[in-house]
């Protein structure tokens, strides 16, 4: 991470730069280092960008998931006074935006996903019986990325670490069952913030058709595709995504 992390309260994030605020919110799996192209990129050209630690592993297992971490921010948005934001989430963190602004839509001026969950849930915990192998971690965690590389052994030992933590493991479980649960199919059609879909055309966690699909439900929302890109756009193609989310926000005077 190449950026220093501030705490206030019960809230931990990094904050770079000054203008519009764009929250992003990371997923499941996935660190607060998986946006530093997007944090270096958009802080340089007239956005603040905040992105807070979700406390995924650290609240009680009867309220881990979807709801309790969209409170979360929306506690953690009141606390920094921003009244209009840009939240940008992938994967758990696209679901979880997706719900604050269901929740909140006041405090919405755009939402942007990526990768994100919410309509089609590919079984986070399917393959946790076998996550003393090594090797099947690592197997799992290439599948994120259309190019494999990109899965590096920090990031395969992060995701190694965590499902051979039991603690860990079944807060996972419990998330995994909340974004079942909290499926938004029924409430995208009354959502209406204005919504970028950036999605990898070669995306095996969440297939190009729940793109397609959150493209059609949402009342006021633009798709784009990044060819050669697996689940996390923001990390595989970043000069892409970022070029894509610029144009975005100028052409919607953001």
């Amino acid at each position: 991470m190449i950026h220093d992390l501030k705490k206030e309260g019960k809230f931990s994030y990094i904050e770079v730069g000054e203008g519009t605020p764009i929250v992003i919110l990371h997923g499941l799996m996935g660190s607060l280092s998986n946006f530093d192209s997007v944090t270096t990129y958009f802080s340089n050209i007239g956005y603040k960008v905040v992105i807070p630690k979700l406390p995924i592993y650290s609240t009680p297992l009867i309220k881990t998931g979807v709801k309790t971490f969209a409170k979360y921010l929306n506690d953690f948005l009141m606390l920094k006074n921003f009244e209009k934001v840009i939240l940008l989430g992938n994967s758990l963190g696209g679901h979880i935006g997706l719900y604050h602004t269901k929740m909140y839509p006041e405090f919405m001026k755009a939402l942007v996903i990526t990768g994100s969950s919410g309509l089609y849930e590919n079984a986070m915990g399917e393959s946790y019986p076998k996550r003393g192998n090594y090797e099947y971690i690592k197997k799992k965690a290439e599948d994120v990325f259309y190019d494999p590389t990109i899965a590096t052994k920090e990031i395969v030992d992060d995701v190694y670490a965590v499902v051979n933590d039991r603690n860990k493991l079944v807060k996972t479980l419990a998330i995994a069952k909340s974004a079942i649960r909290h499926n938004m199919g029924k409430d995208l059609p009354t959502m209406t913030t204005p919504t970028c879909i950036i999605w990898g055309k070669n995306d095996n966690v969440t297939p190009p058709e729940v793109a397609e699909d959150f493209d059609k439900l949402l009342p006021d929302s633009d798709l784009y595709w990044i060819d050669k890109c697996g689940h996390a756009a923001m990390m595989e193609r970043p000069e892409e995504f970022n070029k894509i989310l610029h144009n975005w926000l100028k052409k919607r005077n953001y």
